[in-house]
């Protein structure tokens, strides 16, 4: 995915590192990066915003050991599907924030 702007970071790259960023696994230098690149990047700001409703939702739904496997098999195949592009969310079904802005949330507020 590309937006076609130029950016000091490459659209490429920051959802290459999207998981690292939203689990806090990178270094802060590299993470002002990807903030920076939100910020003038809708279409990645999107994307990271669909992302960090997805983690949420498995993380309420399918954190648990008592969650049936044909059930989280179920689930996670539907997330690579919306990863590869192949399928849409629904509406219903996952319900996106409206995406905030990276830089103007705290740590404490990051999932």
């Amino acid at each position: 995915m590309s937006c076609g702007d130029p950016h000091e970071t490459d659209c490429s790259e920051v959802l290459d590192h999207l998981y690292e960023f939203l689990d806090r696994e990178m270094p802060d230098g590299e993470s002002n990066k990807i903030r920076t690149h939100f910020d003038e990047c809708s279409p990645c700001l999107e994307k990271y915003g669909l992302e960090q409703a997805v983690k949420k939702l498995v993380k309420r739904c399918c954190g648990s050991d008592d969650v049936p496997t044909d059930l989280r098999a179920k689930v996670m195949g539907r997330i690579d599907l919306i990863r590869a592009g192949h399928l849409v969310p629904e509406q219903d079904v996952v319900a996106p924030e409206t995406p905030v802005s990276p830089a103007t949330q705290t740590p404490a507020t990051q999932e």
